[in-house]
Formats: structure tokens, sequence, C-alpha cells
């Protein structure tokens, strides 16, 4: 966990949790505090902090850019300065490109790169999906629920996490519900792409409850 001095210094800490814009981070690298998965098969991930004038927070977002397609290729960007049980997890994610998926997700309760939750967003498919990730494997929680993602428009994905309950959010709207006990213990958070999905990340806000 990162010290108070430090998260101070990155002006990471609000009075009621965390907000991350990546503004004040430098262009071309991965921002202080975050650790990128290397487990991905495949070409290795690749995240960025970018320049987009788009962007909800300007003028820099988070953005994962090795867009070739992979076998089952989950590329992750973890926030390395909370560990926490329940929380409200939210970020603005922005599907870019990709050919076989344009794809972004919401990660918590992270141990290591084959177990965590996962909650995406679908540009590709127009829905939303939650996932157990658990030794590696994909566990749909229940069915993908239709919703209108749209690439490369900015959509705000949140997960409001209570123990065992797990309710996800598209632009303040909740659109699914389930309850899983696999993994009870606090975990980290973070980001999610899939296969070749290029995908920009801004505004990460964590709160805990």
């Amino acid at each position: 966990m990162l010290p108070l001095s430090l998260l101070l210094a990155f002006g990471l800490l609000q009075p009621n949790g965390t907000v991350i814009n990546f503004d004040s981070d430098t262009l071309g690298r991965v921002p202080p505090g975050w650790s990128i998965s290397t487990a991905s098969r495949g070409m290795p991930p690749r995240w960025e902090v970018r320049r987009d004038l788009s962007a909800p927070t300007q003028p820099y977002v988070l953005a994962h850019l090795s867009n070739a397609a992979g076998a089952d290729r989950s590329p992750l960007a973890i926030f390395d300065g909370l560990s926490l049980r329940d929380a409200d997890v939210s970020v603005r994610i922005k599907a870019v490109a990709g050919r076989e998926d344009e794809i972004g997700g919401v990660v918590w309760r992270y141990r290591d790169p084959g177990n965590y939750y996962l909650a995406l967003a679908n540009a590709l498919l127009h829905n939303v999906a939650i996932f157990r990730v658990q030794n590696g494997r994909r566990v749909e929680l229940r069915v993908p629920v239709p919703h209108d993602i749209e690439p490369n428009a900015w959509n705000i994905l949140k997960v409001a996490v209570r123990g065992s309950r797990f309710q996800v959010y598209v632009n303040h709207r909740r659109v699914l519900e389930v309850y899983d006990h696999a993994f009870a213990q606090p975990g980290k958070m973070g980001l999610w792409t899939m296969d070749d999905s290029l995908t920009y990340f801004d505004d990460f806000r964590v709160y805990p409850k």
C-alpha cells in the first residue's frame, strides 16, 4: 500500500475517497502507484498515459494500446494504493477500437492476475456483464444485460460492493445485481480490457464503505 505522504503528494486523497484523473502524470508512462499485469497471453499489455481532448477531465487519460488479438487475453492495470472489501468503484470508459472486442472493465477484490471480480461494458455487443475470475478461468455470474454502450463515447461504469452483493451501474443507472461468496476478503481495485480492445479510462474513483 502506498504511504499516506505519497498519496497526498499525488493528490489522490479526497475527503471521502480516492479520485484519480491522470492529469498530473507523465505522458507515455504507466502512472505511479499502478501495476500492470504480465499474465496476459500473446502480446504484452501496453498501458500508458495519453492525451485525449474528449476526456471528461482533460487533458490526460490512461489508455490500453496493445491491440493485437490473443487467446483469452486480459490486460490489467491494478491500483496499488488501496485494498478494500466493500467500496463503490467507478471509472469513465471509452472503447476506441477493436476488431474482436471493444471492452473496458472494473476489477475489485483483486488477489492476483488469476483471481478477482470483474464488471465490463462491451461496445461491440452492447451489453454489460459481471464475472468471477478464479484460477485464471472466467466464470459468468449472470447472463449479460443488453445496454446501449456506444464506441468512441464516454460511459461511467460503477460497481457497488457490499459483502456478497454486487450492483453494477452504467451512467448512474443500475443494470444488474448478483450475489457471490467466493472472494470474501479485501482486495485491490483496477481496470481491465480484453483481446484487441483499444480502450481509454478516466476519472477512476474508489469510495470505501
